[in-house]
């Protein structure tokens, strides 16, 4: 029987003893503890298009794969990296940094389709790859998501002051003597790579829900960067065992049920009673004092 067919008459118990559903689950754990406090970033600095221009240089990494033989997922790790590492210097202002994306898109989508037509790689199986799979995922995968849960939580911690200027407010930050240019473009190329590594488990077009969805919700929770990171690292533990494990027992696709899940609990928070809300820019030049 294979594993389709399995997951078809299997128990929610059975399905939890399959080595490729336990790969799965402990994938989104680990993308629970880094991929929210990307969202954090992406939210902090305004950078939303972001999201969009990754993907499209995801598929252009996939592409690239593909025609060479190499790892597709490996290079469109690769070449969001890249891409992340490029646009920093672009990114002097929110403006800039919005116009360097849209850019980034169309040139990353024109030249994907331009190399899968001209060397007659099936366009297919590249644009099946960027709807995910997440019972898919292999060590590797789970060593991209590993390391993303150590280094972004770590440069969060590390860099918390300076951090939390940055996403405050950049001129600030630049009077406080933070490098600027320095750190968001470490922070662009995490949220890049981020971005590619979701991309196994939900999609291209659902990564917000392991990314945006859980920092939008905190937002709403937190009061201060600090507290609002670690309300995104909760919400998205529950939201991506819920979904994962609902998915499981109505034997329906993980993705979409990880996005209706998240975007089900950010609606909810949202009726929250606004006067128990407070931004978490306000405080938060009073809430990140110097670290030593």
């Amino acid at each position: 029987m294979n594993l389709a067919a399995h997951l078809a008459t299997a128990d929610l118990g059975e399905l939890l003893q399959l080595l490729p559903v336990q790969r799965a689950g402990a994938a989104l754990l680990l993308a629970a503890i880094g991929l929210p406090v990307i969202g954090v970033v992406i939210v902090g600095l305004d950078i939303m298009p972001v999201r969009f221009a990754m993907m499209h240089v995801a598929l252009l990494g996939i592409a690239v794969g593909l025609l060479t033989g190499l790892d597709p997922m490996l290079c469109a790790l690769v070449a969001c990296a890249l891409a992340g590492a490029g646009v920093a210097p672009l990114a002097r202002t929110p403006d800039g940094l919005s116009g360097a994306m849209g850019l980034l898109m169309s040139l990353a989508i024109a030249a994907a389709l331009l190399l899968l037509a001209v060397s007659g790689v099936n366009a297919s199986g590249a644009f099946a790859l960027l709807w995910g799979s997440i019972l898919s995922v292999g060590p590797a995968d789970l060593v991209v998501l590993g390391v993303l849960a150590v280094v972004v939580p770590g440069l969060f911690w590390w860099r918390r002051r300076e951090i939390g200027l940055l996403l405050y407010d950049r001129e600030l930050a630049l009077c406080s003597g933070v490098p600027v240019r320095a750190l968001t473009a470490a922070l662009l190329v995490l949220v890049a790579i981020a971005v590619a590594g979701a991309i196994k488990l939900t999609g291209a077009l659902l990564v917000d829900a392991l990314t945006l969805l859980p920092a939008l919700a905190a937002r709403r929770l937190g009061s201060s960067l600090k507290s609002i990171t670690l309300w995104a690292v909760g919400i998205g533990v529950a939201v991506n065992l819920t979904g994962f494990l609902l998915a499981l027992w109505l034997d329906w696709p993980p993705g979409p049920v990880l996005v209706l899940t998240a975007g089900a609990l950010v609606l909810a928070v949202h009726f929250i009673p606004e006067r128990r809300i407070s931004s978490w820019r306000a405080p938060a030049s009073v809430s990140l004092p110097s670290s030593h």
